[in-house]
């Protein structure tokens, strides 16, 4: 009959070896190689469009703003003018 410490370290050799197995089987798995396959398509599929960065797109915000404050800012002077007449 086996000792319970005997038991205990039994079962912890097998979890270890679970452990071990399931680990180089997830590092071995496909899923890495498919998603780096996955993420490379995507990639060449976004630099086929015509997208811009976030940067970019940040940047041409700002410069609407101002473009709207100024078309604003002549139309308030052309109706000030029209009044004017």
């Amino acid at each position: 009959m086996q000792k319970p410490g005997e038991i205990l370290e039994q079962i912890q050799r097998i979890a270890n070896d679970m452990q071990n197995k399931v680990g180089e089987a997830i590092r071995n798995s496909p899923a890495q190689e498919i998603e780096k396959n996955v993420r490379a398509m995507m990639n060449q599929g976004f630099q086929k469009m015509d997208l811009v960065t976030r940067e970019e797109f940040e940047l041409q915000i700002k410069v609407l703003a101002k473009t709207r404050e100024k078309l604003e800012a002549l139309e308030a002077k052309v109706a000030a003018l029209e009044q004017s007449k």
